[in-house]
């Protein structure tokens, strides 16, 4: 019997995670899921957030550096950096006025989101972490019998759970000068920033300070530099590709203590969670169907021209299709490359130099999905985020797109960043993880989609897009 491909043994895993969190909310076993199944949940998460940092570090290192010589890059090369990062914004733009319009988190049960809330309160007082809003439900007494419930902690000691002194830290960050956040930006300390999961916008700005560096030193220095670090990454994505042959099982221990913990003995709160996700999902593939059938043909209709709408499509279709079914930018690439050059008509001098760094670095599905997500699992256990938090979310998920990873699911490692750059439980990646699959699909299309629009606007200006001469051939399948 021909073996299951991975993503559907994690499918698998998924339901059965589900299934089992449903038959032990149902039959009582709650409690011997999140004390015996759960624990290895919380190891998949470990060892997701071990690679995450270093990856982060070592990716975004990687792919600047291998833009090459600053002094041959040239007009071009600032142009689709520019392109990428103006399509990114976009995406992550589009993707919070979406959560906060739909705010598909609130549109479950009040009293399982209540719940949730106990629980992200517990767990930010045993992280020393600030409450993002400033609202403190441990201090209702009315709520202490509730957090009884919910946590192994007696009244007294839930008491001593809550965090008023991080109302202290609070004060001082209204005190602070207006340039604070960018003082914060800058790391005083890699190894501090680096141990310190708060502080991952740190470890971005040395990433692209190191890699930045690297392109105006001597090649004789730089090469051996270079070398390391590549193969470094290397050794970072064969770590993940480890991790995820062991993922199905993770995945399934994940979804069962994830959903077990919110919903407890109480099959109605399972239902809600689900329904909660529905919508969740609606709102990321209203965003993805935006940015594909909107978005880029109005750059296309702007600054193109000379390509019609369902031209576009019809010259792109296969690598979409592909993208879709492999879940990687990577993986697609020659198909990508193939499309836009032989259907598109553009010069292969830029295809070469535009799509393999935006395979790297353009990830806007990617970065739209992680905008909405956050904002949706801040909804879900009520918390509402200011707009400084979620322009937070706009530069961590901006920038951390440049060391994701061109495989399946690294958008899923990459999120895990932008929830701690906002001060949210990592953990919450299992409650989005049974849509996960799917959305993925969906959003790579988005990033091939973008990748193959900013190539042909960078070989629009740089007068090397002949469409007119490519039109009535054959499209290449």
């Amino acid at each position: 019997m021909k073996k299951l491909a991975l993503h559907w043994q994690i499918i698998i895993g998924l339901v059965l995670g589900i299934i089992w969190a449903i038959l032990s909310s149902k039959l009582g076993w709650s409690q011997f899921t999140i004390g015996w199944i759960a624990p290895f949940g919380t190891i998949f998460i470990n060892l997701l957030k071990l690679i995450a940092v270093p990856l982060v570090l070592f990716s975004i290192i990687n792919g600047v550096s291998n833009i090459g010589d600053p002094s041959s890059l040239g007009r071009m090369g600032g142009k689709t950096l520019l392109a990428y990062l103006i399509t990114t914004i976009l995406a992550v733009s589009l993707g919070l006025v979406l959560v906060n319009v739909i705010k598909p988190g609130k549109l479950i049960d009040e009293q399982s989101r209540i719940d949730n809330r106990i629980s992200y309160e517990l767990w930010a007082g045993s992280q020393n972490l600030e409450i993002k809003d400033g609202v403190n439900y441990l201090h209702d007494p009315k709520f202490l019998d509730r957090a009884e419930r919910i946590s192994d902690l007696s009244r007294s000691e839930l008491k001593d759970a809550t965090v008023n002194e991080k109302m202290n830290t609070a004060n001082q960050a209204k005190e602070a000068g207006p340039l604070q956040p960018l003082v914060d930006i800058v790391p005083d300390n890699i190894f501090k920033s680096l141990a310190d999961n708060g502080l991952m916008l740190q470890v971005i700005f040395f990433a692209l300070f190191f890699g930045i560096s690297l392109l105006f030193i001597p090649d004789e220095k730089s090469k051996p530099v270079e070398a390391f670090i590549d193969g470094v990454m290397e050794v970072f994505l064969k770590m993940v590709a480890l991790i995820m042959k062991a993922a199905p099982f993770f995945v399934f221990a994940l979804l069962a203590g994830v959903v077990s913990k919110m919903a407890g003995d109480d099959i109605g709160k399972v239902v809600e969670i689900f329904k909660g996700l529905s919508w969740y999902s609606l709102t990321v593939m209203l965003g993805l169907g935006l940015m594909i059938f909107v978005v880029y043909p109005a750059i296309f209709k702007m600054f193109i021209r000379v390509i019609s709408y369902f031209g576009f499509f019809k010259a792109m279709s296969p690598a979409q299709t592909l993208a879709f079914s492999t879940s990687s930018s990577a993986a697609t690439l020659p198909v990508t490359m193939e499309c836009v050059e032989d259907n598109l008509g553009v010069d292969k001098k830029i295809t070469s130099f535009v799509l393999p760094i935006g395979a790297t670095v353009n990830m806007d599905g990617t970065c739209l999905y992680q905008a909405v997500a956050v904002v949706f699992l801040a909804q879900l256990h009520m918390i509402d985020l200011t707009i400084a938090q979620q322009l937070t979310i706009v530069l961590t998920a901006t920038l951390a797109s440049i060391g994701s990873a061109a495989v399946p699911s690294a958008g899923l490692v990459m999120l895990i960043i932008v929830l701690q750059s906002v001060g949210l439980n990592p953990a919450w990646i299992g409650i989005i993880l049974p849509v996960d699959r799917i959305l993925d699909m969906m959003r790579t299309v988005v990033n091939v989609t973008g990748d193959a629009t900013v190539c042909s606007l960078i070989a629009k200006s740089e007068g090397m897009l002949n469409y007119q001469e490519q039109k009535e051939k054959e499209v290449t399948v």
